[in-house]
């Protein structure tokens, strides 16, 4: 969505909100868990208040799966140790960052460093969880 302004991105992210409520009610009523629709103000206030979150959330995921990528392509590559880890961190922020310039470009978008910094803690993450995943591959494959 960063090709499009403000607007319209956000737009479109309510809407998806919205109809991951209007869902959520759905079948928590139809599972007997809750009786009623939530009035149109309410549902409006709950989209405002997940908006902003979950597009930021969405923002670190992304990043999230591209530092895994980045991570398999230098293990692949015979990159190891922590030098994989800060090879795939500096990718990942600096591919951040440059999505940030081009969104300075879009009308009705301003690039926003925080946003590379949100995106940069998704790519953190990933480390963080490949490094896990990782070590439990090994205590697996003594015991095995």
């Amino acid at each position: 969505m960063s090709n499009m302004d403000t607007n319209e991105s956000n737009g479109k992210s309510k809407t998806i909100i919205n109809d991951v409520v209007e869902k959520s009610v759905e079948t928590t009523n139809g599972l007997g868990i809750t009786d009623r629709h939530p009035s149109k103000s309410k549902m409006e206030q709950v989209i405002e208040k997940l908006n902003y979150p979950l597009r930021k959330v969405a923002h670190a995921s992304e990043y999230f799966i591209f530092t895994i990528l980045i991570l398999v392509a230098l293990e692949n590559s015979g990159v190891k140790g922590i030098r994989k880890f800060i090879i795939a961190l500096i990718i990942c922020f600096i591919y951040a960052c440059t999505d940030e310039y081009h969104q300075t470009f879009v009308n009705g978008r301003t690039g926003q460093f925080s946003d590379a910094l949100i995106d940069t803690l998704g790519g953190f993450v990933s480390c963080l969880m490949y490094v896990f995943m990782m070590e439990i591959s090994k205590i697996r494959k003594k015991h095995i």
